[in-house]
């Protein structure tokens, strides 16, 4: 799962707009694309978005839903996931050297087996990800073959 995946840009009647999607999950029955809003606070501006994403994800292949409504043991699991989004340390020093490799266009797995300590490089690969400072092309399953650039080469 992560957290504000992608930023959709997306002409209405009237104007340009952004929206971000809450999350993009891969699950057992495919990919997903979810806004979170309380049914209470969802304005007509909001559908627009909903609907800008659908067709994102509908061109992706993905499944897509708005999460309006909690049942009462959701709101305790998403604050265990947003606490996994907390600063890692980098003791070991090798996100630098992340960060140079992604310059050069290899995979999530060179990336990994690059380092000496390859366990640890994944981690904070898939950290670095979460924290949108590294991208994946997301129209595929995040595999050992997936190209990662930096954040900020992502168009």
């Amino acid at each position: 799962m992560l957290s504000q995946p992608l930023r959709i840009r997306f002409r209405t009647a009237e104007k340009w707009r952004n929206h971000t999607p809450d999350f993009f999950a891969v699950t057992r029955v495919g990919a997903w694309l979810i806004d979170v809003r309380p049914r209470d606070l969802i304005e007509p501006e909001d559908l627009e978005s909903f609907a800008a994403a659908e067709e994102v994800a509908l061109v992706c292949g993905w499944h897509y839903a708005v999460a309006a409504e909690w049942r009462p043991h959701v709101r305790p699991t998403l604050g265990a996931l947003y606490g996994k989004r907390r600063p890692t340390r980098d003791v070991l020093g090798i996100q630098a050297d992340l960060f140079a490799h992604a310059e050069e266009g290899v995979t999530f797995g060179e990336l990994a087996s690059a380092q000496t300590y390859w366990p640890v490089a994944r981690a904070q690969l898939l950290h670095l990800l979460w924290h949108r400072r590294l991208g994946i092309d997301l129209a595929q399953s995040l595999t050992d073959s997936s190209r990662v650039v930096l954040a900020g080469g992502i168009s």
